[in-house]
């Protein structure tokens, strides 16, 4: 049902020195392009272990990762690869639960691998409102949850450990769910006008984030109180946009929202905490050619974002520079949908409008000392909390992010300039 294609281990299979590797989809001719075979949606589990992509028709393949291992190149081992029928176009998935941060280091140094954790789950929204869930280990599905009336478009454990699960909707709802009460405690949160486009959780599971891709809403609510917080505003001065996609940062200190119009496409990053929108990235085609962003993503470590357009597969931008950490060669034939880091870092998976999935190879950057501080410093202390103080006016900046220029705009490279490994 599904190949890798590689060459030798992990090499790029086109003349793009980024790309690592690329699994396509096998299905009869008549299914190729058509509507049902996108990959809306890719994920890792918590430890890297295992690589989910939803391949069109329904069909979710979950494999063993990594893919280039010796085992797995001459098929001596069973790699315990597996794929699940959803019945459904999916939309939306997302491995669970995720441990919280000391835990999750905990397993990224070989102390609990999920390919052998029975408690390891695959969450699948589907067209049809249901919400599949699935025990990744044995292959079966536990039971559904019923109760959105439109496709779920986005899932999310938070990283706290528990089995709390949010989904987002088109029917205009976020839907907060119980799995060890099987999906009989939820909890509802209304607000959007329109189809919900994403969701995020706060680092400190207190706050998730949704964009509405139609209503141009961009809400906070509370994870513990299950209260609607605020709506984003100013993040742009255009009157006709739609919002495709949002994520918290690691230590949950900024909130990366990202819009498109026309021929240009913008990245605001916010201050959960103030609403205060401290800077905007810009890019736009001069042709007047559509210029789609369909996906965003900080890296693990908070140093950078992923982001997926129509222009290019990949980029990778550091919050607060102008031009591009990495970026691969321009492609308006790209069709891009989402991306996912690997835990680790590293890598990041993409999914495109017809089924295939491609890994990049990311840069990696050693954090500075200055932002590890950072880090574990807002992980768990609130703008509120820092501004009081009596920290000098540049460290108080830089620890609330104030340093980052307000307004960005994109250097379009020639292919000289592009990223190379």
């Amino acid at each position: 049902m599904c190949s890798t294609e590689n060459n030798a281990g992990l090499h790029p299979t086109t003349s793009d020195s980024a790309l690592i590797l690329e699994l396509k989809t096998r299905r009869p001719p008549s299914l190729e392009g058509r509507a049902g075979c996108e990959t809306w949606s890719v994920d890792f589990s918590p430890d890297g272990a295992w690589f989910a992509w939803s391949m069109g028709h329904g069909i979710v393949w979950v494999v063993a990762w990594p893919l280039d291992s010796e085992d797995s190149q001459n098929g001596d081992t069973d790699r315990g690869d597996k794929s699940f029928s959803c019945g459904h176009p999916v939309w939306g998935l997302a491995f669970g639960p995720r441990p919280p941060k000391s835990a999750a280091n905990s397993v990224r140094r070989g102390k609990t691998p999920s390919k052998g954790n029975n408690s390891l789950l695959l969450a699948t929204g589907l067209e049809n409102g249901v919400i599949k869930i699935w025990n990744v280990l044995t292959g079966e599905a536990v039971f559904d949850l019923h109760g959105h009336e439109g496709v779920v478009r986005d899932l999310v454990f938070p990283q706290n450990g528990t089995l709390t699960l949010i989904s987002s909707s088109r029917d205009k709802t976020l839907r907060i769910w119980d799995l060890t009460q099987k999906g009989k405690k939820v909890q509802v949160l209304s607000g959007h006008k329109d189809w919900i486009s994403c969701c995020s959780v706060s680092s400190d599971c207190s706050m998730i984030a949704s964009v509405g891709r139609f209503d141009r809403m961009v809400c906070l609510w509370s994870l513990r109180s299950y209260i609607f917080i605020r709506n984003l505003t100013g993040g742009t001065h255009k009157t006709l946009y739609l919002l495709s996609s949002c994520d918290f940062s690691p230590d949950g200190a900024l909130l990366a929202t990202a819009a498109f119009s026309g021929s240009s496409w913008w990245i605001d990053l916010w201050d959960p905490y103030t609403a205060e929108k401290l800077a905007t990235l810009v890019d736009y085609f001069e042709d007047y050619r559509q210029n789609q962003i369909s996906a965003i993503q900080f890296s693990p470590n908070g140093l950078h974002l992923a982001i997926v357009t129509d222009g290019r597969a990949l980029r990778i931008w550091e919050p607060g520079k102008t031009g591009m950490v990495m970026q691969t060669k321009a492609d308006r034939g790209s069709n891009g949908l989402c991306c996912n880091y690997h835990p680790q870092g590293g890598v990041v998976a993409t999914g495109t409008r017809d089924g295939h999935v491609r890994f990049w190879r990311a840069p990696r950057t050693v954090p500075s000392l200055c932002h590890l501080c950072r880090s574990i410093l807002r992980h768990s202390v609130s703008t509120h909390q820092m501004e009081p103080l009596p920290l000098p006016k540049r460290i108080l900046e830089y620890l609330t992010y104030r340093n980052i220029p307000d307004c960005l705009k994109t250097c379009c490279s020639s292919d000289e300039e592009e990223w190379q490994s």
